[in-house]
């Protein structure tokens, strides 16, 4: 099987996972978690809306009897784990965690909640898939006081999922193979013959595409790529991690579409690599929500405020943008630019077969 015709499918299994149709075996079995007791969704929702001066207070007590909170992520291991060690530390909660890809976080929640099995407490993962978790009903709607602390684009008007951090598409180069000044200002700029064979690109980012097709206009946005493509091809790799590592590693010399803390944790860590930023830079929204039948609905909503306070300023020290202002405001001088997650799903049929046909297709074997 060639890599385009693998990566074909997956992005056939990200469209089906968003609109919240494929629902077949899950990968990566949730180790030592047993099936756990369904807390009413009435307990659930009057613990979400509670506004007493003892919430917080009443909150802790409530999730030291639980003992334990379970959240589904598609956070990188190394980086969740530190967000759990601290609120286990803080409040001697045990956080479990089960660790997939954003459609697969969603393909679990949706699959588990129609056998009637409610294991998790908390969602964490991209906005699209957070959204389609919304229109499961899957997640209950949390009023925090912490959320006033949030930029605009982290609220939603339902309530029952909230923007922690942004994923900020930026462009990443090896620092030994490329050099910063030829890196052109444009998208127009990689038509020129010297970047044959050098590209890659991320399998799924359609929502980046069209993000970019909606700036550029769909006709001359949609041939660019095309050409660039026919010209000098492109290496379509899943996962951000992997090709943001695969860049660093030289084995991709220029990715145009990897997260920006990744490439600046790596950067940190001494691998030569570096980013890039073609404006507009494109945010989307990554979030957490709580389980609208969270067994664990104390230590969940706990959990969720966290979220908002603590960990933000552990994810700026992981590189990340958080959404939380008082934390650290956003990139002084940046063009940025939000991704709605509802926009995703709406015209997300569209949109991945247009980029599977333009780039997933066409790529480099």
């Amino acid at each position: 099987m060639t890599r385009s015709t693998t990566q074909a499918g997956h992005f056939a299994d990200r469209r089906a996972a968003l609109k919240g149709l494929a629902l077949a075996a899950l990968v990566a079995p949730f180790v030592s978690a047993p099936a756990l007791a369904q807390s009413s969704s009435g307990t659930v929702a009057d613990l979400a809306t509670y506004a007493g001066p003892d919430r917080t207070q009443k909150l802790i007590e409530g999730a030291k009897k639980e003992g334990t909170v379970t959240v589904y992520t598609s956070a990188p291991v190394d980086d969740m784990k530190i967000l759990g060690d601290a609120f286990e530390k803080k409040y001697g909660v045990k956080v479990r965690l089960w660790r997939g890809s954003s459609e697969n976080v969603l393909q679990r929640g949706v699959t588990e909640a129609r056998a009637g099995r409610h294991e998790a407490d908390v969602y964490e993962t991209n906005g699209p898939e957070m959204e389609a978790l919304h229109r499961e009903k899957l997640l209950q709607a949390v009023k925090s006081p912490l959320q006033a602390e949030l930029l605009p684009q982290a609220i939603f008007p339902h309530g029952e999922w909230v923007g922690t951090r942004l994923n900020m598409f930026v462009g990443a180069f090896n620092a030994n193979q490329v050099k910063k000044e030829d890196i052109p200002n444009s998208y127009e700029g990689f038509l020129d013959p010297k970047w044959k064979d050098k590209l890659g690109i991320e399998a799924e980012d359609h929502d980046w595409f069209a993000a970019l097709m909606g700036f550029l206009g769909e006709e001359k946005g949609v041939q660019l790529f095309q050409d660039i493509v026919a010209k000098n091809g492109i290496s379509v790799r899943k996962g951000h991690t992997l090709l943001t590592n695969l860049v660093a590693s030289g084995e991709v010399p220029l990715a145009l579409t990897v997260y920006s803390y990744k490439a600046e944790q790596l950067k940190n860590n001494g691998a030569p690599i570096d980013w890039f930023a073609i404006p507009p830079v494109f945010a989307r929204a990554n979030g957490a929500g709580v389980s609208r039948n969270a067994p664990h609905p104390y230590a969940a909503i706990l959990f969720y405020d966290f979220m908002l306070k603590e960990a933000q300023e552990l994810l700026v020290s992981r590189d990340f943008t958080p959404t939380n202002l008082k934390v650290k405001e956003l990139p002084a001088g940046m063009d940025l630019k939000f991704i709605d997650p509802k926009v995703v799903l709406d015209e997300g049929d569209k949109w991945s077969k247009l980029y599977n046909q333009i780039i997933v297709a066409r790529s480099k074997k």
